[in-house]
């Protein structure tokens, strides 16, 4: 029976900084009106993008209208050339002209045709978008689409509701946590094993080794390049990036000569706990810098949250051993698991569920994973990630100057943290001890989602954003 299923390749997807929900979303949602426009002939003269609620709130922080430009283009965010990004807009700024899909050139005046509506929103979901275009005959071609986290999109009428999900006879059906067990105790599969056969319902084992692989290697590109890369991050809030200073002061001002060196003298340097803590915090540091400066990253689950499983996967693989591609490809399934149950249970969207949807969904999913790494049961696995969601629950969301860099940065070292503590607590635990489940947790994140206060959800009215004076000037 086809049923839809979100793959390990759904929920990392790899994009650009600094915001899956408001960058990477809107940009899929420009894409695919882009295509629409292709399928129905439509020749537009003109286009208006017009952003509601909380993309409109902090949509100019995040680079909403970046990014909705950038989709126009035709660009991929998987492959585009990020440093090329600035000079696209530029010229479009300049010229008040788009080539749009990098094919036909139309009038575009970003001031005019950017509409940010602050006071409107949309009733499925805070980030709502609606294109527009309007031939030389008048005739106007409209579509509504709504980012709902992660880089996830839906589009206004369609049936099957998320667009670019996969579909599938897949044989373990997973929508909780109960589900998942279930699976893992009647086939005795563990869990990285059993998503494993659900993507091989879909996709050749070569490919999708290879595309964990190459998931990976982003995450491992975008540490490596944030921990090298000094400066001050793009915005009004004139944020000093760290991870490369901190970087240079655990290794003693020795240089390296590329990754694998630079891994040898980290173990070589790393000698005690609080080296090893500090490591973790760079690497978290490391990616959410890479990510505010519009750099290439993965969505795990979210761009805002996007440090704290790769932070705790070099943690595993450089400091306990599990460094073989076998290792990783696991650690990425089961994590990818734990991901699509809180999206289907809950949310992944901070518009939705504040900052508890983003950091505590990662935390939760590096935890489960990191447990299975180290020799962890299923339920042992299932327990990590509910310690560690159960202690980010009302986390709020709440940019200052609508940037994703405070509180976020620093707050994917705490999740990183929290993950690797989740993890130990698990593995020295009875789960059949455990007073709440999972499933639980899940449940509980969504009510307390549901009763938190709009400011709090990612609208830059609430919270530290409310008490820094710049945070204000911008929203």
């Amino acid at each position: 029976m086809l049923r839809e299923f979100i793959s390990v390749f759904d929920m990392f997807k790899i994009g650009v900084g600094p915001s899956s929900s408001h960058t990477l979303g809107p940009w899929r949602a420009a894409l695919s009106f882009l295509n629409q426009l292709e399928q129905n002939h439509f020749n537009p003269r003109r286009i208006q993008i017009h952003l509601y609620g909380s993309l409109a709130k902090t949509g100019r922080g995040h680079g909403t209208d970046l990014a909705v430009m950038m989709g126009l283009l035709g660009e991929e965010p998987a492959t585009c050339d990020t440093s090329l990004i600035q000079e696209h807009m530029q010229k479009i700024r300049q010229q008040k002209k788009l080539l749009l899909g990098g094919k036909r050139e139309i009038d575009f005046d970003p001031t005019q045709d950017i509409v940010f509506h602050y006071q409107e929103s949309l009733p499925f979901h805070p980030n709502g978008m609606a294109l527009e275009a309007t031939s030389a005959a008048g005739e106007i071609f409209r579509e509504v689409y709504y980012s709902v986290g992660g880089g996830f999109i839906v589009k206004e009428g369609e049936p099957t509701g998320y667009v670019q999900t996969t579909t599938a006879d897949i044989p373990f059906p997973i929508d909780t946590a109960a589900d998942l067990l279930y699976w893992c105790q009647t086939t005795g599969l563990s869990i990285s094993d059993l998503v494993m056969e659900n993507e091989l319902a879909i996709r050749q084992e070569q490919d999708v080794r290879q595309g964990l692989i190459r998931i990976w290697q982003v995450m491992r590109d975008c540490i490596y390049k944030g921990c090298h890369t000094e400066g001050e991050l793009p915005g009004i809030l004139h944020v000093k990036r760290r991870a490369a200073e901190l970087n240079r002061r655990l290794l003693h001002g020795n240089a390296d000569r590329g990754y694998e060196d630079w891994v040898e003298k980290i173990r070589q340097h790393a000698t005690s706990f609080h080296d090893v803590l500090d490591w973790v915090c760079c690497f978290a540091l490391a990616v959410n810098e890479e990510n505010a400066a519009f750099g290439r990253v993965v969505t795990a689950p979210t761009n805002g949250a996007a440090g704290v499983i790769p932070a705790v996967l070099h943690y595993t693989i450089l400091f306990r051993q599990h460094d073989q591609p076998t290792d990783i490809e696991r650690f990425l399934l089961t994590a990818s698991v734990i991901g699509g149950i809180f999206k289907k249970g809950a949310t992944i969207s901070a518009a939705m569920g504040g900052c508890q949807a983003e950091i505590g969904v990662s935390a939760a999913m590096a935890a489960a994973a990191l447990t299975e790494a180290l020799g962890g049961t299923q339920r042992q696995c299932l327990m990590a990630a509910e310690i560690a969601m159960e202690h980010h629950l009302g986390l709020t969301c709440d940019p200052v100057a609508g940037l994703v860099q405070i509180p976020c940065i620093e707050r994917n070292t705490m999740g990183a943290v929290k993950a690797i503590t989740a993890a130990q607590l698990a593995l020295q635990s009875n789960p059949d001890q455990a007073k709440v489940s999972l499933d639980t947790v899940v449940k509980t994140m969504w009510e307390t989602a549901l009763d938190m206060n709009a400011k709090y959800k990612e609208t830059a009215e609430g919270g530290l954003a409310a008490h820094i004076p710049l945070g204000l000037s911008e929203c």
